[in-house]
């Protein structure tokens, strides 16, 4: 499967010119023979990519307690005041890829911020453990949501990252989605890479 997934990068790159920023590097999965009015057929998951999509990812830490972290925290005030002004709400909501929360705050977040935060899929994980360490790790995550439409799709790296890193990393994410679908690969159609201005190349991976 690499060296599959190489040869669509490695197509991509051929097909690219010069573009005026580092483009992005998506992985699209159509899935088939899945019945998404059945509840087992829906999922969303935050997968660690392996070796990070190449920029962190945006981190929003609701806490009062919590300080030292490589990411803004919002403590209840600042919350409420976010949440008072409905376009810095949807502002803050648009911007932040992972929203994490001490669990005594979760109550007022779905309070204030429910309604900005469900429709978007970004409810707070509940901060367990190491909460630095839990950020380092969303930073490099991605979300991976099947819900409305039979597709999967997400970065998994930046055009001027290694090949290797970025195969590695769509490897990892085909593994982990044949341990969710219903009949694992079965459920899997084409495989796509494209960078962010340009048309998808498929990945054979039959």
């Amino acid at each position: 499967m690499r060296d599959e997934i190489l040869k669509a990068l490695q197509t991509l790159r051929n097909s690219q010119g010069k573009k005026g920023f580092v483009q992005s590097v998506d992985l699209i999965v159509a899935l088939k023979g899945l019945d998404l009015k059945r509840p087992e057929s829906k999922f969303a998951e935050d997968f660690i990519l392996p070796h990070g999509r190449g920029k962190d990812a945006e981190v929003v830490v609701f806490s009062d307690n919590l300080t030292g972290l490589d990411c803004q925290v919002f403590n209840s005030d600042d919350l409420q005041k976010v949440a008072a002004n409905k376009r810095s709400a949807k502002k803050l909501g648009n911007r932040t890829d992972f929203f994490l929360s001490e669990a005594s705050l979760m109550p007022l977040i779905g309070r204030v911020m429910g309604q900005v935060l469900a429709p978007r899929n970004k409810m707070p994980k509940v901060i367990t453990g190491d909460a630095k360490r839990m950020v380092a790790n969303y930073k490099k995550s991605v979300r991976l949501i099947v819900k409305s439409a039979p597709v999967v799709q997400c970065i998994v790296g930046k055009e001027d990252m290694a090949g290797d890193k970025v195969a590695e990393n769509v490897a990892e994410i085909l593994k982990f989605l044949e341990t969710k679908l219903p009949r694992g690969r079965q459920n899997m159609g084409k495989v796509l890479l494209k960078f962010t201005m340009g048309e998808p190349v498929k990945v054979e991976v039959n």
